[in-house]
């Protein structure tokens, strides 16, 4: 199997690896000061191009900026304008409904069930087709000696430039060493050493090794045990169907939801007593143009249906571009090469053979800093796809031991294997791809939004994170967010009594959107990204 680099990136590596035994054996790249990060931030991350945002004309963030793709479909028409929707009579009754089938909905599922309550998942896709399924580099949670729930909420709350939500924060920190002991339990198979020990690494942005891992694909082992624990609790999984707007009650409380099975076009009606949105993420939105490394589903659904019902967003005007999306090959464009290989040892070199930042850079600063040196200084990695930078994974075997890349990043290798790269022997060419939603709808430490017997959790929440996420919180948030909302929901639903059904608040947001004299024929939630060509039909 050939090499499928081109000549020009050929005379590349020949740099790269000229300066390689200087780097496994020299000191670290300097890290930035707090000052040069911020002017880094401000001229090349995404959240900073103004050009790419617009204000939000009406609902509860009016006023506030967004992306652009995301206001569209903030101020679009529900998917059941002009439906006649008999409320009287519903498809489902259940205490909890949980929308979302991946490690956030299936943890308040699992939940909510040992709280005694009735619980049903729906979910557009199939349980575990989802975010989760997708997170490589591990769990963070403060469980080791020489750590702390509070050096950890330090790490997170410095990582997202102080601008997170204290209250959620601690949750998150606090309960991260029981979240990773719950599944310990459940049956995840954590990296551990030869006394039974977990094995835990360093993350961008992180002062003590607390990264928990199984191989590089934690999140789909975490996704499998959680999805087993739902299967063998013999909860309801819906699958195949959408919500497409929530339902309340006479008082205003959320009361359920209108599903749309996503084959037949058949309309649903779920009552419930208490809801839960675990929708995930936004990728798919592709904001601003860029890849993504977000499953097919990551529509920022949950956004729309809060917005709609009356719930706040936080946040919902940054996004997090992970640094190393894949550049080439054109096969596997803008997906995730894990923040793990950088942990390891492999670091940021340029088209010249030059480490230019250190590689555990927080994600915005290091994503920043490989946007620099591509569009400003002229120095990236020309590719037959676009143009990147080195990721200079040959070190790692260098550092740890001939064996290690193959033993610690199975999934990368085999990833880049397929395509006749081997990253053991070569570099791989990476630039930022969007991976996270970091801004979401408000919620508060009991995971409720604004909107009564509303619960969020997992991608779908803003705060948590502040403007920036670190490695390793997303898994550890669908955790404790996912436990706190099924536990919060399931003892909620014993007081609640549901009152008239209505769909009142659709046809109230829809007069709002006419007051502002805002006309559209877009409809929302989007549900599934397109990506015909124009002017393409779909073949019947």
């Amino acid at each position: 199997m050939s090499l499928p680099y081109t000549q020009e990136m050929l005379d590349s590596i020949k740099k790269v690896e000229a300066g390689r035994a200087a780097r496994v054996n020299g000191p670290e790249p300097v890290r930035m000061t707090a000052d040069q990060k911020t002017a880094l931030l401000e001229a090349f991350h995404p959240d900073y191009n103004l050009d790419s945002f617009e204000e939000i004309k009406i609902g509860p963030n009016a006023g506030q900026k967004a992306p652009k793709e995301l206001v569209e479909i903030l101020q679009a028409n529900s998917r059941i304008k002009d439906m006649d929707i008999d409320l009287s009579n519903p498809d489902y009754d259940v205490d909890v409904l949980v929308i979302g089938g991946g490690g956030a909905g299936a943890s308040a599922a699992i939940e909510a069930n040992e709280g005694g309550a009735n619980v049903m998942i729906v979910t557009k896709l199939r349980i575990g087709d989802a975010n989760t399924m997708m997170a490589e580099g591990g769990i963070q949670a403060a469980d080791k000696e020489n750590d702390s729930p509070a050096q950890h909420y330090l790490d997170v709350m410095g990582g997202g430039h102080f601008k997170n939500v204290p209250e959620l924060v601690h949750k998150l920190v606090t309960d991260g060493p029981s979240a990773v002991n719950w599944l310990d339990k459940l049956g995840v198979l954590f990296d551990k050493d030869e006394n039974g020990v977990m094995v835990t690494t360093h993350g961008g942005g992180t002062s003590r090794k607390r990264m928990h891992a199984a191989a590089d694909y934690s999140g789909a082992e975490i996704m499998r045990v959680l999805r087993d624990e739902v299967i063998n609790r013999g909860i309801p999984v819906v699958d195949f169907t959408a919500a497409i707007e929530l339902i309340k009650d006479n008082e205003g409380k959320a009361a359920g939801a209108v599903l749309m099975n996503m084959e037949t076009k058949e309309i649903l009606v779920a009552k419930a007593k208490c809801v839960i949105i675990a929708t995930g993420g936004a990728g798919r939105m592709h904001y601003q143009g860029f890849p993504t490394s977000n499953h097919y589903g990551a529509t920022a659904d949950g956004l729309v249906l809060a917005y709609r019902a009356g719930a706040s967003l936080l946040y919902q005007d940054t996004l997090q571009y992970h640094p190393t999306g894949v550049a080439f090959p054109a096969q596997i464009y803008g997906a995730l090469v894990t923040e793990k290989v950088r942990s390891m040892g492999a670091m940021f070199v340029n088209v010249d053979g030059e480490v230019f930042m250190h590689p555990l850079e927080t994600r915005d600063v290091a994503a920043s800093g490989i946007i620099r040196e591509c569009k400003e200084r002229g120095k990236g990695v020309p590719t037959p796809v676009s143009e990147g930078i080195w990721l200079d994974t040959p070190m790692i075997d260098m550092i740890h031991g001939k064996g290690t890349l193959e033993k610690r990043l199975p999934g990368m290798l085999r990833m880049y294997m397929r395509y006749g790269i081997d990253m053991r022997e070569v570099p791989i060419v990476i630039y930022p791809t969007l991976h996270y939603q970091n801004g979401g709808i408000k919620i508060s430490a009991n995971g409720m939004s604004d909107v009564e017997n509303l619960f969020v959790a997992g991608e779908a929440v803003g705060g948590i994170h502040g403007r920036n996420r670190l490695m390793g919180n997303s898994l550890l948030d669908i955790i404790v967010f996912g436990r706190n909302a099924g536990q919060q929901a399931s003892k909620k639903c014993k007081e609640v009594t549901v009152g008239e059904l209505t769909l009142s608040h659709v046809d109230a947001f829809s007069k709002e959107m006419a007051d502002a004299g805002i006309v559209t024929d877009v409809v929302s939630p989007k549900l599934l990204p397109e990506y015909r060509p124009e002017g393409v039909t779909r073949l019947n």
